[in-house]
């Protein structure tokens, strides 16, 4: 059975969601199995605060790594057998495109998903770094949240385990077949369109399982020019 462990701030964006249709049968029939997790949870301040300012300055916050690293740590303590394969996801505007072959090798090949849906100027860039998680967008567009993405992704994954839909309906979906054929030849190579810097909140120091990482110097410099300069550099 494929679980889906989903980090969010709203976490009852999803109950309606997981409680229809074919996602619901899927439940039902023991195919999958969703966990949804209130990163509030896992914030170590009296008010519960999971964001802060980007170092560098800009409009908006960003979500901090150190709740969102305490929640995986635990998640991972989780694990239901030694042999269970997972793969740790972050949903953000500057991700790869997310494709029906990433959908295919995601159900094929994983037992276990952990998401983590970003919101407001993003998430802390260290918290990629330190997961070695694989950062995805669902397209060349801005949305106010990352649960809508978490939420195309679990319906592209989850219709790809067996037993969920008839073999016969999978197979006679030509239009995904001949998209499918155009990706491994590498006539299509999808990237998500947007330009995007990587983002950076407090602490100036994280500190995670006995390494240091650290935001960038330039971003604590307060030379403007400087700031931009390197923003530039680093979009994707």
């Amino acid at each position: 059975m494929m679980r889906f462990d989903i980090i969010t701030i709203f976490p009852r964006i999803f109950d309606s969601y997981f409680g229809e249709s074919i996602i619901k049968r899927a439940q039902e029939t023991k195919k999958v199995s969703f966990h949804v997790h209130n990163l509030r949870d896992y914030a170590e301040n009296k008010h519960h605060q999971v964001d802060d300012k980007p170092y560098g300055g800009g409009a908006g916050m960003v979500l901090m790594a150190e709740p969102i690293l305490k929640a995986c740590v635990n998640l991972k303590k989780k694990k239901r057998s030694e042999q269970e394969k997972e793969k740790v996801v972050i949903f953000s505007a500057k991700g790869k495109l997310f494709t029906q072959k990433m959908a295919q090798d995601w159900a094929k090949k994983y037992d276990r998903l952990i998401f983590i849906t970003g919101r407001y100027e993003g998430i802390d860039e260290r918290v990629k770094k330190v997961l070695k998680a694989e950062e995805v967008s669902i397209g060349p567009y801005v949305l106010t949240d990352g649960d809508v993405a978490v939420m195309v992704a679990v319906s592209a994954v989850t219709r790809l385990i067996p037993g969920v839909i008839t073999f016969e309906s999978l197979k006679e979906e030509s239009h995904w077949a001949r998209v499918l054929s155009k990706e491994k030849k590498g006539d299509h190579m999808p990237s998500s369109g947007t330009l995007e810097y990587p983002h950076y909140t407090r602490p100036e120091v994280l500190e995670y399982n006995g390494k240091k990482y650290r935001v960038p110097k330039v971003l604590l410099s307060g030379n403007h020019k400087d700031i931009e300069k390197w923003r530039s550099e680093h979009r994707t």
